[in-house]
């Protein structure tokens, strides 16, 4: 769809699947290109259903490549991802930035269908992301989550806990000390959202470039009032400027 500007300048523009989902054997690739200066903000209207695959069908896959540009910047702010029972998904995210570029990118994976009793009924679910600056990696992660095979109630991966959200904080070329400052400041928020047995979340410095945010909570609805804590605390310090909420279409 065409894009929508915002109060701050930048283009909002909604990503829509017409299928309603994600379907075992799909094959989808997402280009984002940011131009030199631009502000983009990307959202979804609804969270990504990832449908149970026969049992011939391949996994589903998502291939994401990004590209900022120098001085801009890109939010992309979805809503969850729901792992029916039986899907098997892969998810490739390759992200790079140039001088001076900016990105909020977070990611918020459900247990599945709860209404259904569905909890980590999925049968593969891999999530792997790259992040380079100026040709540096900053961030490399490989999830492959198979409940059937190693169970997510664990104490090495979930424990009690249903979901769990990445937030990636980046500008390229602010210095190191200013990083660290702001880890210490938004540690502070996370102990003040975080809630014994219910919700825990974490902050740390990359390598260099950004913070990275985390997540783990029993219920789905103190994730995204977090990521926009944590959002707006972050813009308003990199950017001296609010975050703007997206606006969803229904």
């Amino acid at each position: 769809m065409r894009a929508f500007p915002l109060a701050d300048g930048a283009a909002l523009v909604h990503l829509h699947n017409l299928s309603g989902g994600v379907l075992g054997g799909d094959y989808l690739k997402m280009q984002v290109e940011v131009g030199r200066e631009a502000c983009a903000q990307l959202t979804t209207t609804s969270a990504t259903r990832l449908y149970r695959c026969q049992e011939a069908a391949s996994d589903a896959v998502q291939l994401n490549e990004i590209s900022v540009g120098e001085n801009a910047t890109l939010e992309y702010l979805p809503d969850p991802l729901i792992p029916f029972a039986g899907a098997r998904y892969q998810q490739h995210t390759i992200i790079e930035l140039e001088k001076g570029a900016g990105l909020f990118w977070w990611e918020i994976v459900a247990p599945g269908r709860e209404a259904f009793g569905e909890l980590f009924a999925y049968e593969r679910l891999a999530l792997n992301v790259e992040i380079k600056a100026e040709g540096r990696v900053i961030a490399l992660e490989r999830h492959r989550l198979e409940p059937g095979l190693r169970p997510m109630n664990s104490p090495a991966r979930l424990g009690h806990y249903r979901y769990f959200a990445s937030f990636y904080l980046c500008r390229v070329g602010v210095d190191a000390a200013r990083w660290l400052r702001m880890e210490k400041d938004l540690s502070e928020l996370a102990e003040q959202l975080s809630r014994r047995d219910e919700v825990l979340w974490g902050i740390s410095t990359l390598p260099a470039h950004g913070l990275i945010v985390r997540a783990l909570s029993v219920g789905g609805r103190d994730v995204l009032p977090g990521l926009t804590a944590f959002w707006q605390a972050a813009k308003l310090e990199l950017y001296q400027r609010e975050a703007v909420l997206p606006r969803k279409m229904w």
